[in-house]
């Protein structure tokens, strides 16, 4: 049997930028592409606002995160890792709920950092803990939500116990749950073991090249790798935020138990950075109850659409799984608790 040769690296890149080039040209030209029928003008403005607002809104902090991921690369070591982690598993909690609340990036910046991170050693349920609490417990989403719901801030502190009282208890469960390494055996964990390899090299002496040109090297692998998912999820986004009626998925969110879950179903598909989740979340707050409120801005940060793509392409689609049905079935309990004891 003939092996297949592997596509090289420059034309996966190439063709990424060739797509992303369309894709920017196609979003900012007045008149979208010609052959598109002429009836739907008003729904191809919507998509091409809808699709550009998202994009903008997640690059910065992918960046900040391949960035963050790249500096880590270079300067920080396995053994430096290891030595700040804690042993405990309650301090390991505690230790990942810290790192959150540090550090000011939403979802899709942590995802490359996360995978750094476990690339050098950090406990996956650690890194889980982390992912789920950084994008809600930090100081700018606490400004933010503090803005937004000024006149209710039991809801505000409601969202930051909530976030950690979640990502605390699905960190100690996977703990439990998942003994083997779930990262993904594809390009991006190769790139990782072979960065791992040439760090290795670069402080035994053996290897050499400008730093400020590793640095550079990796973040553009991790640009390309996480772009197009990036890309992916904001195309599907904005697709179903221009074409599916929120009028009549309205409806379907007036019961104790199924308002919540519309409400975190709404955060999935509208995949809002959360930085800017509380505006969106303030606007439903006459016709939902502050639980399904609080189930919206605690299960998008932790998982929305685009974030799942770009999870796809770091763990494996079984341990993504696993993950998404333990944060459903959490957030959703939690909101429905805080909206019997709480509001």
């Amino acid at each position: 049997m003939q092996r297949t040769r592997p596509i090289p690296e420059w034309a996966l890149h190439t063709a990424f930028l060739a797509v992303f080039g369309l894709l920017i040209w196609f979003s900012f030209s007045p008149g979208g592409l010609p052959s598109l029928p002429t009836e739907y003008p008003d729904a191809l403005l919507s998509f091409k606002t809808m699709f550009i607002g998202i994009a903008l809104e997640a690059l910065p902090f992918i960046l900040l995160g391949i960035l963050v991921s790249s500096l880590m690369q270079e300067f920080v070591s396995e053994r430096t890792i290891q030595r700040f982690i804690p042993r405990n598993p309650i301090l390991g909690v505690l230790f990942g709920c810290a790192l959150g609340m540090l550090f000011p990036i939403c979802e899709c910046g942590l995802i490359p950092v996360i995978r750094r991170l476990m690339h050098k050693g950090m406990p996956l349920y650690i890194a889980v803990v982390f992912i789920l609490a950084g994008p809600i417990a930090n100081p700018i989403v606490f400004a933010a939500t503090y803005a937004a719901f000024r006149g209710n801030p039991e809801l505000v502190y409601a969202r930051m116990g909530l976030a950690l009282l979640v990502a605390s208890a699905i960190g100690l469960l996977l703990l439990r749950l998942v003994k083997s390494n779930p990262l993904k055996n594809s390009r991006s964990t190769m790139y990782g073991e072979r960065a791992s390899a040439m760090e290795h090299r670069h402080h035994a002496g053996g290897g050499g090249g400008n730093r400020l040109m590793r640095i550079a090297g990796h973040a553009s692998d991790e640009f390309f790798e996480m772009g197009k998912y990036l890309m992916f999820g904001a195309l599907v986004t904005a697709a179903i935020q221009t074409f599916v009626p929120r009028s009549e998925l309205v409806q379907l969110g007036q019961g104790e138990w199924t308002a919540p879950l519309f409400m975190m179903g709404l955060a999935y598909l509208l995949s809002i950075c959360s930085t800017s989740d509380a505006f969106v979340a303030s606007s439903f707050a006459t016709s939902f109850s502050a639980g399904s409120l609080l189930a919206f801005l605690v299960f998008g940060p932790m998982l929305d659409l685009k974030s799942t793509a770009m999870l796809l392409s770091v763990f494996r689609a079984r341990f993504v799984l696993l993950l998404a049905g333990l944060i459903l079935v959490s957030v959703w309990i939690g909101a429905v608790a805080a909206q019997n004891w709480l509001f």
